[in-house]
């Protein structure tokens, strides 16, 4: 089960606003029913200071007074539509040194299986230069009879859920540059039309 937020702060607002059992407390803060009788006792959580979590928006009046008036009664925290957020790393990551060598085996593949990513793309993703892109793309590269093209995901280099949402960019950006008329290409094997032309 979803606990909140804080969930022993949460448990002393809980004691000392509402009239739940210990055992409702302890369940919906994922704690021990003794931990929360501590907390009402004044033994545990001295000096924290309760959160409420109708103003947090995990609880609602309706819940807790539903809770009071039935003790076999479990709260249920609010689910939130919002998605989950996604940390990502500010700067440059970090790559053991036993993976640097594998980076151009992964810039290989990644230039022969999707061409359309741009090398500035392919730097984010495996965290590697535009100029070694471009000596691996013009096989100048001073390694490049030992580069074997290899999946960066399989390398380690990179999630595979960091390389569809480039490769999505990249078509998307390509979508951008097409003209609007490019993308509907006439067939030369049908008659062509002339609108202008009156019916008999």
């Amino acid at each position: 089960m979803t606990t909140p937020l804080m969930p022993k702060a949460t448990a002393v607002w809980l004691v000392e606003n509402t009239g739940l059992t210990f055992d409702q407390i302890a369940e919906f803060c994922g704690m021990h029913s003794l931990e929360v009788q501590g907390i009402a006792d004044g033994e545990v959580a001295i000096g924290i200071v309760g959160i409420d979590p109708v103003a947090a928006s995990q609880l609602t009046r309706e819940e807790i007074s539903r809770c009071e008036a039935d003790p076999k009664a479990r709260l249920k925290i609010l689910r939130k539509d919002l998605p989950e957020i996604v940390q990502r790393p500010k700067g440059a990551r970090y790559t053991p040194i036993a993976k640097r060598q594998d980076k151009p085996s992964a810039v290989a593949w990644l230039l022969r299986h999707h061409p359309e990513l741009s090398d500035a793309q392919v730097g984010r993703l495996l965290g590697t230069t535009k100029a070694t892109i471009q000596k691996i793309r013009d096989r100048s590269h001073w390694d490049m009879q030992n580069i074997k093209p290899t999946s960066p995901v399989m390398l380690g280099l990179c999630s595979q859920f960091a390389l569809d949402d480039a490769i999505e960019k990249a078509a998307r950006a390509a979508d951008r540059r097409r003209p609007a008329d490019a993308a509907t290409p006439v067939r030369a094997d049908l008659p062509v039309v002339d609108e202008t032309e009156e019916e008999v």
